[in-house]
């Protein structure tokens, strides 16, 4: 559109300029000619009469040749005209044409790619945007027409840059791990390291491939590394793997061969801030037990622009997905937000000694794939001696794919490498981890590895225990020791179906085809409250209790400490295969088909139907029921 508007300008003043120039010939050619009959006639009125006839034919051949010259003036005149005509026949077309014209199909009207960014891309452009999209995660298309050295805001708050550090601080190895990633990403990332990030501080840069099979992360990678090289002599290096690792031992990797006194282990989609490292090197040196954070900022997948996040701590729930938690109070009361924050956990990228970090046993190689590996470091430093902290004057901004082309459901990892977790460092809390997952107590049929090698790390650092842990670093995380039945419960007029928890928002549960997800996970405690949908367990947040209005036929799902303060009927007999019946109404929960022939739930006089639940702790009935 505005290239449209600028044609229209250039044609409307080149238009303007030609009226102007035959205006201009017209008037011309007429002052000319009436200046040459005046003053003529004035002069001849003065001649002899011998003189006269002579003058007059010899002025009347001038004058003819001047009307020569004014006719073709005029001819000149016209055909100008006829230019200008043309002209505005060609624009006039051209207007009609571009009016025409469809606007450019887009392709992928459902692709969030395209949400925000690629209105006016051609289509052959959007399809080959589209693809490195799925194949990578993130705008690839968008990232190789970026300059590598492009400026990002500083997201830092204004009292760190009045911040001072040591002219003295440790040296830096900066790692960054990397599979499949797009090259134009990996570039980016270290010239941010090396223009962000002081010379004298700086030893050097390592990037860990855990065996990435695009080719352009071969030898276009190395041509890359080596003017690199040529012009900061030996700054990079580059490990590869020879197979797939997972990235807990893909970052063991780049710190066994590091050698300055401080690593920071990152992924390779980051842009460091301005004044990234000081902090992180200034800290360690305070305290060399200390593994550090810095703040993430988000990178866009789409458009790339960058979006500060605000301070938070790293923490994770039961089944160890890492999140973001509120700001402790100790540290807002200090009132300074240049103040490290302790936190419970890091979220992935982090800085330490090399030398401690290898002492208390550097990640766990056993955990593989991803997932899982930033709590199992963060529960042994914390239980092993050291502490974690988030450092609000070290920003990098992290670029957030979409998807990981990797590894598209992370769970089934996850949840293995958090079995592992819990098997090795949570002692009698690690049940938790097993319900919240619905995975049974005993004989779950999951591999976690072998562990007895970290099992003796633990004993050989003398590290204190989860209840410690969770008393003194983590108190969000609320341990429920009553639970004595959980996971998918089916009535036994119909086995496909099963107990859910219904549309959210909303709080009516309803009875559906059964499938593995935790809508469907129920929890039934021995004080006889039923959590219906997957399990929280943390302070300050309500689990959902089946609960009986006491009036009508459907029951409803209300938050349990609100049920239980306002008296509400939440409490329920249940013994496996049999009824489930409200102690205060006596009602029971049951199913019966509506009018379309579905079956819904209600509560009624108890019948001989009855219910079953899919694994029980310990003596509690029957277990393991599918």
């Amino acid at each position: 559109m505005t290239l449209r508007r600028n044609v229209y300008k250039v044609l409307c003043f080149g238009l303007i300029l030609v009226i102007a120039y035959n205006l201009f010939l017209v008037f011309y050619t007429k002052a000319i000619l009436q200046k040459l009959i005046l003053s003529s006639l004035q002069k001849e009125l003065h001649l002899p009469l011998s003189e006269w006839n002579g003058t007059v034919i010899k002025r009347l051949s001038h004058l003819e040749l001047d009307f020569q010259h004014l006719k073709k003036s005029v001819q000149l005149v016209v055909k100008q005209q006829e230019r200008v005509d043309n002209i505005l026949e060609r624009v006039e077309a051209k207007a009609s044409e571009m009016k025409k014209q469809k606007p450019r199909e887009k392709l992928f009207p459902d692709s969030l790619l395209f949400k925000q960014w690629g209105e006016d891309l051609p289509e052959a452009e959007q399809k080959k945007a589209q693809d490195l999209f799925q194949k990578f995660g993130y705008n690839v298309y968008l990232s190789n027409q970026l300059p590598f050295n492009r400026p990002i805001p500083d997201t830092r708050d204004s009292r760190c840059l009045q911040k001072t550090y040591p002219s003295q601080l440790p040296s830096l190895s900066v790692i960054l791990i990397f599979v499949n990633e797009a090259l134009s990403i990996i570039q980016r990332a270290v010239t941010s390291v090396i223009n962000r990030t002081p010379s004298r501080l700086l030893k050097e840069i390592i990037l860990v491939d855990d065996f990435s099979s695009n080719e352009e992360l071969k030898a276009n990678l190395d041509e890359k590394i080596e003017l690199y090289n040529q012009k900061y002599p030996g700054l990079l290096k580059i490990i590869r793997h020879t197979e797939r690792k997972g990235l807990a031992q893909a970052r063991n990797t780049g710190r066994d061969v590091a050698t300055a006194e401080v690593v920071a282990i990152l992924d390779a989609h980051i842009e460091v801030n301005v004044g990234w490292s000081e902090p992180i090197l200034a800290r360690i040196q305070e305290d060399h037990t200390v593994i550090v954070s810095p703040v993430f900022d988000n990178i866009r997948f789409d458009t790339f622009q960058l979006y500060k996040y605000n301070l938070a701590v790293d923490g994770f729930n039961w089944q160890l997905w890492c999140r973001y938690d509120p700001l402790p109070k100790d540290w807002i009361d200090l009132n300074d937000v240049t103040a490290p924050v302790k936190s419970p956990s890091i979220m992935g990228i982090l800085a330490a000694n090399r030398l401690f970090l290898g002492k208390i046993g550097s990640l766990d190689g056993g955990m593989l794939v991803y997932g899982g590996e930033n709590v199992e470091l963060s529960l042994r430093v914390w239980q092993c001696g050291g502490r974690i902290e988030v450092l609000p004057c070290s920003r990098i901004a992290h670029l957030e794919r979409h998807h990981k082309p990797y590894a598209l459901d992370l769970a089934p990892a996850l949840m293995r490498n958090a079995l592992r977790v819990a098997e090795t460092w949570m002692d009698e809390y690690k049940d938790m981890v097993y319900l919240v997952w619905n995975i049974p107590l005993q004989n779950s049929g999951i591999d976690y590895g072998d562990i007895s090698s970290r099992i003796a790390l633990r004993e050989k650092l003398r590290c204190k225990s989860f209840d410690w842990y969770l008393k003194n670093v983590y108190p969000a995380l609320k341990p429920m020791h009553n639970i004595v039945a959980y996971g998918r419960m089916k009535n036994s007029l119909d086995q496909n179906i099963c107990l859910d928890q219904g549309p959210i928002p909303g709080n009516t549960p309803i009875i559906y085809s059964c499938h593995i997800y935790s809508p469907q996970y129920t929890y039934y405690h021995l004080t006889g409250e039923f959590y219906v949908g997957g399990l929280i367990a943390e302070k300050g947040v309500d689990d959902r209790c089946l609960t009986d209005p006491g009036f009508g036929e459907k029951p409803t799902l209300e938050p349990c400490s609100k049920a239980a303060k306002n008296g509400l009927h939440i409490h329920w007999d249940f013994k496996q295969g049999r009824a489930v019946r409200n102690r205060a109404t006596q009602r029971c929960l049951e199913i019966k088909k509506d009018t379309s022939g579905y079956f819904v739930l209600v509560l009624q006089t108890c019948t001989t139907q009855g219910w079953t639940i899919q694994h029980t702790v310990r003596n509690w009935g029957p277990t393991n029921l599918q």
